[in-house]
């Protein structure tokens, strides 16, 4: 259990991280906003420009877009990995 957000180690503080048990769902919730986020400002931009409106109008389709985006990697990654692991070579050992 965290007592506190930092640590001492060695002097320093240090920021604690999560268990790796989480990986499966910070992946997924940091590319889904960083991907809705890049992917919804070009298109807001290309209908908009980038004038008056962008902002409020690429706000409203980033979150549109990320509410769809990140229930659908968590849906569709385990999909993705197989398909990677038969067209990708795994390291040898």
């Amino acid at each position: 259990m965290m007592t506190s957000e930092f640590s001492h180690a060695g002097g320093r503080r240090v920021r604690r991280k999560l268990p790796p048990r989480y990986a499966g769902i910070v992946m997924p919730l940091v590319l889904s906003i960083l991907m809705t986020a890049v992917v919804s400002a070009i298109s807001t931009a290309l209908n908009l420009g980038l004038s008056g409106p962008f902002l409020g109008r690429w706000t409203g389709a980033w979150a549109l877009s990320w509410l769809v985006a990140f229930p659908t990697l968590l849906v569709v990654l385990p999909l993705v990995r197989r398909i990677v692991g038969a067209l990708v070579e795994q390291p040898r050992a």
